[in-house]
């Protein structure tokens, strides 16, 4: 494959992706043509730089002297300011793969990719790799969350994972002696990538079944997690305190060291709150049901 790459005014952007699309362009992209970062828009704005790099992706057998000619007859410019670059083809999702090793998380708590031997293989290991719905330990939350798993092991307890992303807690959960788990998440992705996840780690789908947030029907459980984001877990505070039992634990992720006081105050009518744990500016929060 290679690009044909232009540089042009911000205004002419749109109308020079379009003729590149017309010329049989596989897809198109924008870079700065010099250093004006784009400050946040305000609603209803999409604002481009005051010069951009538009550039087009064509197949190999596609003639680049051709389409160099008829980019420079459409837009007006030199045919010389037309720049034809190679492409070398690399297998993405294997090489963005290549950067993820196990990891442990713990005393015995292990992530494993494809393609990697398990490091302990007396430890619990969970099968995982990066997917559409992420979450597999590399961020400090999810991070915290299972170490947090892995120093008070919830055996023969319930749990709900709100919010699973790639189910890595449940899993987690389960693998570490919880006899039943729920999924809910608002991605349908999400509920699909955790449903294989649990089928590649040898949990059924009757000890992890997944829903929708409006489809959760459950009875208080042992523990709840909920590894997402400041602003949810307190507008959430009265769903995720009637999803725990009297004595059951809760613990809250996914959000940055000054949130951790906001979020606390949030659940501590319900809860025995403790001190926050930190890790790289995030913090995990945990407490019991009083």
């Amino acid at each position: 494959m290679f690009k044909l790459k232009l540089t042009v005014p911000g205004p002419q952007v749109e109308s020079v992706e379009d003729h590149l699309l017309q010329l049989g362009a596989l897809s198109t992209s924008l870079e700065d043509a010099g250093d004006h970062p784009l400050l946040e828009p305000r609603p209803g704005e999409t604002p481009v730089w005051p010069e951009a790099v538009v550039a087009g992706l064509f197949d190999d057998d596609a003639d680049a002297a051709s389409l160099t000619l008829a980019l420079s007859a459409r837009t007006g410019l030199a045919a010389e300011a037309i720049v034809r670059e190679d492409v070398v083809e690399r297998d993405w999702v294997r090489a963005w793969m290549d950067d993820f090793r196990p990891m442990r998380f713990g005393e015995r708590l292990w992530i494993v990719p494809t393609g990697y031997e398990p490091p302990d293989p007396q430890g619990v290991n969970l099968l995982l790799d990066p997917g559409l719905a992420f979450g597999t330990g590399t961020h400090p939350t999810t991070a915290l969350c299972l170490e947090w798993l892995d120093k008070h092991p919830p055996s023969d307890a319930t749990a709900i994972d709100y919010g699973c992303g790639s189910g890595v807690l449940a899993i987690a959960a389960l693998r570490l002696g919880a006899r039943h788990c729920i999924g809910v998440d608002l991605d349908p992705q999400a509920l699909v990538a955790t449903r294989d996840n649990a089928r590649r780690n040898g949990i059924a789908d009757a000890q992890l079944p997944v829903c929708l947030p409006e489809d959760l029907q459950a009875a208080p459980v042992d523990l709840v997690m909920a590894n997402i984001l400041s602003g949810p877990l307190v507008e959430l505070a009265p769903v995720l305190s009637g999803l725990v039992r009297p004595g059951g634990r809760l613990i809250l992720s996914g959000l940055l060291a000054e949130q951790a006081a906001s979020v606390s105050e949030a659940y501590r009518s319900a809860f025995l709150m403790e001190a926050p744990v930190l890790k790289e500016g995030w913090v995990l929060l945990a407490g019991t049901r009083r």
